[in-house]
């Protein structure tokens, strides 16, 4: 019996092994490339699989889903002669298991060396300027290459990105400077227009201003000119209405006239030429009030004999002529009197500017600064 059972359970243990060999399961988004007798047969599909036992074999494993792949830093030399060391990243998806498998022995290293040849021929025709903002047409030209290249590899390229692009030190240096300076300029170029901004804004400031100014000054002349008008027509309506004769004007004109000198900015007095035209008119007042006054003058005893009774125009002559001598000594004297008056006053009131602008000198035995 124990032969028997030891049978059975070898036999037991061939035919698990021959059904777990020949079942196999696929995961989602992987393919098995499946050979019988070392040759390519069929590429397994996910899900439940089923295998020849011992005929066939798994050869390879692939991932179907968008890988990223990203290369170490290659020196590539610019068409102005300076090296610069360029990091890809490449994005690929395999579509074709079979031809990722037998067509290409290490496709990510076919990749890898045909990016970098492909950097250096798009880099060495570009200077270090055009390259460091060229990278749009740079990743546009690379993966037309790659697409190309890796479509016979059962590979789709779907996007290929310049990670990093480093200059030389030295020329690093050198761009930074650059870009300071640019700043720099752009700096003082701002600070230069805001300062002509902000004097164009003074200057119309100020032109407002004066124009404003100037509006208000002639406004306020207008009105004073209306005002001074005005009462200039006033004072005229007034005189005319209680009818003022010559006489009250030119003892007005008279009386006004010290009030010239009272300004002390006045270093000079005008006499006005009216002047004696009113002094003659107040003593035509004054003398014809003094002719009014004056009683008649007695006649002479010798022309009193000489004149008859009956002689009456004789006697009428006589007083008129004593009269009339009288009228023109009495207005002489007033007209004098007048023109000292308007004199004096004039004087003292030049007199009182003159003592104004002047400090006055100390008396003797008085000290300047002391009583």
């Amino acid at each position: 019996m124990e032969p028997v059972v030891v049978l059975a359970l070898v036999a037991a243990i061939v035919v698990v092994f021959l059904v777990a060999s020949s079942v196999r399961i696929v995961p989602q988004a992987r393919r098995y490339n499946v050979e019988r007798f070392g040759r390519y047969r069929r590429t397994l599909q996910p899900g439940l699989n089923l295998l020849l036992p011992v005929a066939d074999r798994i050869n390879t494993k692939l991932d179907v889903r968008e890988q990223v792949y990203s290369s170490d830093p290659r020196p590539v030399i610019t068409e102005d002669n300076l090296v610069v060391n360029i990091d890809t990243v490449l994005y690929y998806q395999i579509t074709d298991p079979r031809a990722a498998a037998y067509e290409v022995a290490d496709y990510l290293q076919a990749i890898d060396q045909l990016t970098v040849t492909t950097l250096r021929n798009v880099i060495g025709s570009m200077d270090l300027e055009e390259t460091l903002t060229s990278r749009e047409e740079i990743n546009s030209r690379l993966r037309a290459v790659l697409d190309d290249a890796t479509g016979k590899w059962g590979i789709r390229v779907n996007r290929v990105e310049i990670k990093a692009i480093d200059p030389p030190h030295t020329i690093k240096e050198a761009m930074e400077k650059q870009m300071r300076a640019e700043r720099d300029k752009r700096a003082a170029i701002l600070h230069a227009e805001g300062e002509r901004q902000a004097k164009i804004l003074t200057a119309e400031g100020t032109k407002q201003k004066d124009i404003l100014e100037a509006q208000g000054t002639q406004q306020a002349m207008i009105l004073r000119a209306d005002g001074e008008a005005k009462a200039v027509e006033l004072v005229f309506q007034a005189v005319h209405r209680n009818n003022a004769d010559a006489k009250i004007l030119a003892y007005k004109y008279l009386e006004t006239l010290p009030h010239l000198a009272n300004s002390d900015n006045n270093t000079f007095w005008v006499i006005p030429g009216e002047l004696t035209e009113a002094i003659r008119t107040v003593t035509s007042a004054f003398g014809d009030q003094s002719t009014a006054a004056a009683p008649p003058s007695p006649a002479q005893p010798g022309e009193a004999a000489t004149a008859g009774p009956g002689d009456t125009s004789g006697e009428r002559r006589t007083p008129e002529l004593g009269a009339a001598s009288t009228a023109s000594l009495d207005a002489a004297a007033a007209a004098d009197e007048a023109g000292r008056q308007a004199a004096a006053a004039v004087s003292d009131a030049k007199a009182e500017a003159e003592a104004a602008k002047s400090p006055q000198p100390p008396r003797r035995g008085q000290t300047p600064g002391g009583a």
